[in-house]
């Protein structure tokens, strides 16, 4: 399954991440889907912002990208 935008395999840094997955908002039909997911993008950026392990962010980073796969598609199948 390939990433919703081309440039997943480019996102190394938590600060790439965050304007990676808010590209991939942008991709959803609505603005109320879109809205709801800049938010919880984010929130989640916030909450981990204070992880130092490189393994951890590493995992946060690959995981995140999977889940924003997983939503683009689930809105595409509508």
């Amino acid at each position: 399954m390939p990433p919703p935008l081309p440039a997943a395999e480019l996102v190394r840094t938590p600060l790439r991440l965050y304007r990676y997955l808010l590209r991939c908002c942008r991709q959803l039909p609505s603005a109320a889907a879109q809205q709801h997911y800049r938010h919880a993008v984010r929130q989640g950026f916030n909450s981990h912002a204070d992880e130092d392990d490189p393994e951890r962010v590493q995992q946060i980073i690959s995981r995140a990208i999977a889940d924003a796969d997983w939503v683009i598609d689930k809105y595409k199948k509508k």
